[in-house]
């Protein structure tokens, strides 16, 4: 008995067969169509948020906190190629919305509004930091301006 086993271990040690060299072409294209495929879904996907929001930017040109008044101050300016629309204002993550004055509220390109932010429940103090964010739909500008 001992000898079949060892004939037959034998033969499955010294019949190894892998794919054939068709199957194993055939596989390796498959596998390059769907990475290609992956790539482009992944591209396109890329390409069409940024594109869709590359005409939509703001930024400060300045801003001021005036500590004394308990007044911000931004002047935001369209940077983008289309029109955008800002109607919130937010510091240290609070919304001051109703707090607010535009200038104006819709931007054409290259344009500036003036955003002030004055009245109840503000209490800057000098020489701290405070986080302003003006925003609207698609588009938003923050950063930290030291009040004086």
């Amino acid at each position: 008995m001992t000898v079949k086993v060892k004939s037959l271990l034998r033969k499955i040690l010294v019949s190894k067969k892998g794919i054939s060299p068709i199957l194993a072409t055939l596989l390796l294209i498959v596998i390059a169509v769907a990475a290609v495929i992956v790539t482009y879904a992944w591209v396109m996907t890329f390409t069409t948020t940024q594109t869709s929001t590359a005409g939509k930017m703001i930024k400060f040109d300045s801003a001021h906190i005036n500590a004394t008044s308990d007044v911000a101050t931004a002047y935001v300016r369209n940077t983008g190629t289309e029109q955008v629309s800002i109607d919130s204002v937010y510091i240290d993550g609070t919304d001051y919305s109703d707090h607010a004055t535009f200038s104006t509220k819709t931007l054409a390109a290259e344009k500036v509004s003036t955003v002030t932010i004055s009245g109840t429940g503000l209490d800057f103090t000098a020489g701290n930091y405070y986080k302003v964010k003006v925003a609207g739909p698609g588009v938003f500008w923050e950063e930290s301006i030291k009040a004086t």
